[in-house]
């Protein structure tokens, strides 16, 4: 069975906080005894092995033992988050499942959706006695793709000892990210912390009240929490650890942060759904430069671009070509910068604007506008251009009754001598909705109103 090593831990420790919140809390022996509560309902259900099982609830004891009970039966697991619950039937429907299980409310409540998973990738996961796992891209260039892992094979890693830490957890259950953090407290006997929501207020007083050392977030997380101020109302020293990925941080917001937690290491980290995380050590606190890979990780740098091979990397795509190349390379998609060991992530092929042959990465045009005071949060993204082929556009939140105008002039003013010229937006917009995603990820490809 792929997760005895993990359930012998989970009992080794059955004193210990397992997972905390305002609304509940659970010791590793609570969380054994709700995982085999979940095997022995699974069984009179009359699930089958390696059949697609979605469940949907976010982070809980009752949505981690159903997950452990899930893959230690053999089942290929499909976790929806709540905050993506408007794509549910879409993800439902790519991934074949065959059940699909809610935990929002008192008992789980189980559909038998009458579908038949022939997929060949889950045929491989039988042949392979292995668990599954599916995930979803964010779909900001169209319909998600669906990723399928050998859960087994991501679990394995899992088996080397690391440090117990207090771990607010952020990234869901439905992302790579979210997956790695609660194996890795699960395995080494940490807590997970639940905010009770995703905004700065809530993960403040999350920390705070549970004293945790490590968060785990994103770079648009960070700078929502720097524009709440937030951090002033809670004692937030407790924090030893905070890791960025998902996204290029704006070198603006990685300095502010390190002013305002000058006790805690600053880590950024890198990873993808296809290949998993790869381990990565920052050159220093205040850098963007970064050593990524480890024992099972290789990589190449091709005109530019990082390309990965991983021994836990995904089988395949259910709804997409093979993206691997004849010796198991993934085109990440993400340009980089390289000084011997180190990279330097300046973002995805597919965001860089081209602007009469001159390359524009939009974070560093971001983290310039970010430093004016009244914005609030900023995207930056291309716009199509008769003589140019593209021009820079940006979609901004603003914290001060400013008018277009008013703004825009403000904003040539104050990146002209920041910025070349090429690089200074020619469009701007002002809104007033969210420029990220229920992942906290920017998003580059913005309806805007003209």
């Amino acid at each position: 069975m792929s997760l005895d090593f993990l359930l012998a831990k989970l009992a080794a420790s059955p004193d210990q906080e397992a997972i905390v919140s305002s609304q509940f809390h659970a010791t590793y022996k609570d969380l054994l005894d709700r995982y085999h509560h979940f095997r022995q309902w699974l069984d009179a259900q009359q699930i089958p092995p390696y059949a697609v099982v979605s469940f949907d609830g976010d982070y809980s004891p009752d949505a981690i033992a159903l997950f452990l009970a899930l893959a230690s039966r053999n089942n290929i697991c499909v976790p929806l988050s709540l905050d993506s619950k408007n794509h549910f039937n879409e993800f439902r429907d790519i991934g074949m499942t065959e059940y699909d299980i809610s935990l929002t409310s008192d008992a789980p409540a189980l559909t038998a959706t009458g579908r038949t998973a022939d997929h060949p990738l889950y045929a491989e996961l039988k042949h392979k006695q292995s668990p599954g796992l599916v995930l979803f891209s964010s779909g900001s260039t169209g319909k998600s793709k669906a990723i399928v892992q050998d859960l087994g094979k991501l679990l394995s890693k899992f088996r080397t000892p690391r440090k117990a830490l207090r771990m607010l957890i952020f990234l869901q259950l439905d992302h790579i990210g979210g997956v790695n953090s609660l194996f890795y407290s699960l395995a080494n006997n940490g807590t997970v912390i639940v905010a009770d929501k995703r905004d700065p207020v809530s993960v403040c007083r999350a920390i705070e009240t549970f004293q945790a050392e490590l968060l785990p977030t994103s770079p648009t997380f960070l700078n929502l929490l720097l524009l709440s101020r937030a951090h002033q109302d809670f004692h937030l020293d407790s924090l030893k650890l905070i890791t960025y990925g998902t996204e290029p941080m704006q070198p603006s917001t990685l300095e502010r942060i390190n002013q305002l937690f000058p006790q805690a290491t600053l880590q950024q980290t890198y990873g993808l759904s296809e290949v998993g995380i790869l381990r990565s050590k920052s050159r220093a606190q205040d850098s963007l430069w970064i050593k990524v890979g480890g024992e099972a990780f290789t990589t190449k740098i091709v005109n530019g671009t990082l390309w990965i091979k991983s021994e836990s990397a995904m089988l395949g795509y259910l709804n997409a070509p093979n993206p691997f190349d004849d010796e198991g390379f993934l085109n990440t998609g993400d340009k980089v910068e390289q000084d011997g060991e180190w990279l330097r992530i300046l973002g995805r092929e597919s965001d860089i604007i081209n602007v009469g042959g001159q390359k524009v990465y939009p974070a560093e045009v971001e983290s310039v506008l970010l430093e004016m005071d009244c914005v609030e949060d900023v995207v930056v993204f291309g716009q199509d251009h008769p003589i140019t082929g593209k021009i820079v556009a940006t979609k901004v939140l603003l914290n001060s009754p400013l008018s277009l105008r008013e703004f825009k002039a403000q904003a040539l003013t104050f990146c002209n001598s920041r910025l070349q010229s090429y690089k200074i937006p020619s469009k701007f917009y002002l809104s007033d909705e969210a420029t990220y995603n229920e992942r906290f990820k920017r998003m580059r490809r913005l309806e805007v109103n003209q």
